[in-house]
């Protein structure tokens, strides 16, 4: 007999809803692996990757929701930080500049191999669990390459709006809305770019530290099962 868990309505969705992100960040990884980078910049990458990219990292607005309504166990402030700031990066950046500025950064490479392969392992860890059949070299994998593949995300994600102040800098109207105007409003792409960029300080290491208290939690306590 199955349980009441692997039958759930709920549960049925999250699978459908991860094994999808699973096959959908591998084709990302394959199509960024496979991608000739010798023939163009880095602009030939996000060209090959584009739609993908769109579909996938925006469908990740949903696990806002998840945590929202209860759906899966996260917090809701640090899943919100973590799925805004790619969605920032792909919308505000990669798809507000054009080609020769962050698409052509080297950050992009940067953070799409750091995505992809942190989605993939988390994906498949979270539709293993809803099986309830993890295999602990997969827990071991989503507790412990993030120590490297954050810090390259983030150091990806960076350069890349690092490359777009400069496209901001240098087109002051872009994105922008000036005073004076009837609105008595002003918005400065540059300098919300900027404001972003500076948010990372404080909340990368509040996720970054999360994640460490989890792998303890997590490792620890099968590895002291292991021992007993």
């Amino acid at each position: 007999m199955k349980s009441k868990k692997s039958n759930s309505v709920g549960t049925l969705y999250l699978k459908g809803y991860n094994l999808l992100q699973v096959f959908g960040w591998s084709y990302i990884l394959y199509k960024s692996l496979t991608n000739d980078y010798s023939s163009t910049l880095e602009a030939n990458l996000w060209q090959n990757i584009k739609w993908p990219v769109i579909i996938f990292q925006h469908a990740a607005f949903l696990e806002i929701i998840h945590a929202a309504i209860g759906l899966v166990k996260s917090n809701v402030a640090l899943t919100t930080f973590q799925v805004l700031s790619r969605i920032i990066v792909v919308s505000g950046v990669l798809l507000a500049t054009p080609y020769s500025y962050a698409a052509s950064s080297p950050g992009l490479p940067l953070a799409i191999f750091a995505w992809s392969v942190t989605e993939i392992i988390r994906y498949l860890f979270y539709f293993t669990n809803l099986n309830e059949a993890v295999p602990y070299f997969l827990t071991w994998l989503r507790y412990t390459l993030f120590i490297i593949l954050y810090p390259i995300g983030i150091t990806g994600e960076l350069l890349c709006l690092y490359a777009a102040t400069k496209y901001a800098s240098s087109h002051p109207d872009a994105w922008s809305y000036r005073l004076p105007n009837s609105w008595n409003f002003i918005f400065s792409y540059y300098s919300i770019l900027v404001l972003i960029m500076l948010s990372y300080i404080p909340l990368f290491p509040q996720l970054y530290l999360h994640m460490f208290g989890q792998r303890r939690k997590v490792l620890g306590s099968n590895i002291s099962k292991k021992a007993q």
